[in-house]
């Protein structure tokens, strides 16, 4: 319980949008944000990423597909880069959701370049409000998502009601190494570095600041395990990524 008020009172505190002084509610401004970046987005991505987030992804999806599930709902899905590599590894029919239209109208051009129309279904829709009956996924994903929510709590708390009993949640999101010198080098790079490459590239410069200063605010490691704890799911197990700069979560209903 103590954990539970303190977490909470963290994320108010350290709450980051990505349009400082605006008058719009966070996912408000992340809607916009994303609408403006959706066509520069997947290429500025793997540059920023330097190309590991594909790795990552292939992770997530070997871990579903171990469940065999029949459907999968993929929350924040973007221009649908997870759904994509979930459908072509698994037989379940995918659903993808998300807040900005922008980031779908390009999903949707990539899944059906790919052919794969009849197996994903991209929809606009809110984590904090889904739009599907309980018990109704055998699998949910999010992949750089979860950061944006805007009650982290709600947005967990739906993604467990319409998650099917025995369920599995698999969660992708950034984190921040623990140990030097990759803690210093992580830190370079998000501070000094990502903002620039947003700067020069993107024409919404605000939207790369915002998404280094999210990741390196928002709970990870055993902090975002214990929050899940505290949602109702179980079998929570935290795996980090290419010394800890990401962070697959895995867990069950």
């Amino acid at each position: 319980m103590v954990y539970h008020i303190f977490a909470k009172i963290f994320r108010m505190s350290e709450k980051v949008t990505p349009y400082k002084g605006s008058n719009l509610d966070k996912k408000q401004q992340v809607t916009q944000m994303f609408d403006t970046i959706s066509n520069e987005y997947d290429g500025l991505n793997r540059v920023i990423s330097l190309g590991i987030d594909v790795k990552w992804r292939k992770k997530v999806v070997a871990l579903i597909t171990k469940q065999h599930p029949k459907n999968v709902l993929d929350i924040a899905t973007g221009t649908g880069d997870l759904a994509i590599q979930l459908a072509a590894k698994t037989h379940a029919e995918i659903t993808g959701v998300d807040i900005s239209e922008g980031m779908l109208e390009v999903g949707r051009k990539k899944v059906a370049q790919k052919g794969l129309n009849n197996k994903i279904t991209l929809m606009v829709g809110d984590s904090e409000n889904l739009p599907f009956e309980s018990n109704s996924f055998d699998a949910v994903t999010v992949a750089f998502g979860i950061r944006n929510f805007e009650d982290l709590e709600k947005g967990l708390s739906e993604i467990l009601r319409v998650l099917k009993p025995n369920g599995t949640f698999v969660i992708l999101e950034t984190s921040v190494p623990t140990k030097n010198p990759y803690k210093m080098g992580y830190s370079f790079y998000t501070k000094n570095i990502l903002p620039n490459i947003g700067r020069l590239f993107s024409k919404d410069r605000s939207a790369y600041a915002y998404l280094s200063e999210s990741a390196s605010k928002f709970p990870y490691g055993e902090a975002l395990n214990n929050i899940l704890r505290q949602i109702g799911f179980n079998n929570v197990e935290a795996m980090p990524q290419t010394f800890g700069v990401a962070t697959i979560y895995k867990a069950s209903k």
